[in-house]
C-alpha cells in the first residue's frame, strides 16, 4: 500500500503522462483534456477522467482513448523506466462537464442582469 503523499505524487505523474500521450495521439479531431486520475492504494490501477470539446465528439474520443490503453501503457512504461505500472481505464469526467454547465449558466445570468 502506498503512502498518502507517494500516492498523490504517483497520480500526479500518471496525470501529466497520460495528458501528455493524448496530446501526441489525438488526431486534432477534438481537444482532449485529462482532467485528473485516480490511483488505487497498492498503485495497480488508474482512472483517468477526461474532458471533451466539442462536446459532439465526446463518444468518438472516448472510443480512441479506450482504444489506445494498450499504447498508453506502454508510453508510460518507456518514461517510468522500470517501476510498476498500473493498468488504466478512461472515463469522462461528469463532475468537470457539470462544472461546465454551472459556469454557462452562471455567465447567461450575469449577462441578462447587466
Amino acid at each position: 500500500m502506498a503512502t498518502g503523499k507517494r500516492k498523490e505524487q504517483y497520480g500526479l505523474m500518471m496525470k501529466e503522462l497520460a495528458a501528455d500521450f493524448f496530446e501526441r495521439e489525438s488526431s486534432g479531431a477534438s481537444l482532449i483534456t485529462v482532467t485528473r486520475t485516480d490511483i488505487s492504494p497498492d498503485l495497480k490501477n488508474c482512472i483517468v477522467y477526461i474532458s471533451v470539446l466539442p462536446e459532439s465528439k465526446e463518444k468518438a474520443a472516448l472510443d480512441f482513448a479506450q482504444r489506445q490503453l494498450g499504447d498508453l501503457r506502454s508510453f508510460v512504461k518507456q518514461k517510468t523506466r522500470g517501476k510498476a505500472l498500473p493498468f488504466f481505464r478512461v472515463v469522462l469526467d461528469l463532475g468537470e462537464k457539470n462544472r461546465q454547465h454551472i459556469d454557462d449558466i452562471s455567465f447567461s445570468e450575469k449577462a441578462k442582469e447587466e
